[in-house]
């Protein structure tokens, strides 16, 4: 699994191994969390999985699959206005974790040593260390960048066609389509999602760190000072001008 042709021809493979899964439904279950449009809680997901394990996998290397519509759930935010998040089921919480797990060893030793957001073995502790150091270093001045509903607003072309870059199994890049097409259900009504990455799913904080890779690339090209976690950007100025 060294070898970088390999992991990124053959992912589906590494995605259904049965270590993989298994590492992903102990992250699952240990971070439990709401139910999904169907209801079903994390301890449901061992039964679940094993009257349908075989048909869930079959189906995914199939292509068959089609994940389920997430829930909507909103979250106030302390300026008064609504986080809306988007709850997918256990078994496609259990799928997205599994995906993330793959990609992640893939994509993270690009990743920008300004990004803190939802990177294993950063945290926005580290984030507040990095800011004191540019102010200490006179970089007093900050521009809140905040990407306003950046989750909302992805463009699914544009990440399908950044995540081709890098992913040549087709087959992985089809079924992170669904999921992206997969819809929300509000009032019991499906609304088909053309746009955005649903905030409240396993895989959403590394495809939205693979779309603002690019524009850490970009503040870095210029020589910009900054710090970004998550859809929060700050870069440091020494004046105002």
């Amino acid at each position: 699994l060294t070898d970088t042709n390999t992991r990124v021809d053959e992912l589906l493979e590494q995605l259904l191994d049965r270590q993989n899964l298994n590492a992903a439904y102990l992250q699952v279950v240990g971070n439990r969390g709401a139910c999904g449009i169907d209801k079903m809680g994390v301890e449901s997901l061992v039964d679940y999985l094993r009257e349908h394990n075989e048909k869930l996998l079959t189906s995914i290397t199939q292509g068959n699959y089609s994940p389920a519509a997430v829930r909507r759930v909103e979250i106030p935010k302390d300026n008064g206005s609504k986080r809306l998040l988007g709850i997918p089921t256990v078994v496609d919480r259990l799928i997205q974790q599994g995906i993330s797990q793959i990609l992640t060893p893939i994509y993270e030793p690009e990743f920008s040593d300004h990004s803190y957001g939802f990177r294993p073995g950063r945290n926005a502790h580290q984030a507040l260390i990095k800011c004191r150091s540019y102010i200490q270093k006179g970089y007093k001045y900050a521009v809140d960048m905040d990407l306003e509903k950046f989750f909302d607003r992805v463009n699914h072309s544009k990440l399908i066609e950044l995540l081709s870059r890098k992913i040549k199994d087709g087959r992985l890049i089809w079924l992170i389509h669904k999921y992206l097409r997969a819809g929300v259900e509000i009032n019991g009504r499906t609304i088909v999602t053309t746009e955005g990455v649903p905030q409240g799913g396993p895989l959403s904080p590394l495809l939205s760190n693979i779309m603002l890779d690019e524009l850490d690339k970009e503040l870095e090209s210029r020589g910009h000072k900054f710090v970004r976690y998550a859809d929060d950007c700050a870069p440091r100025m020494k004046t105002v001008r």
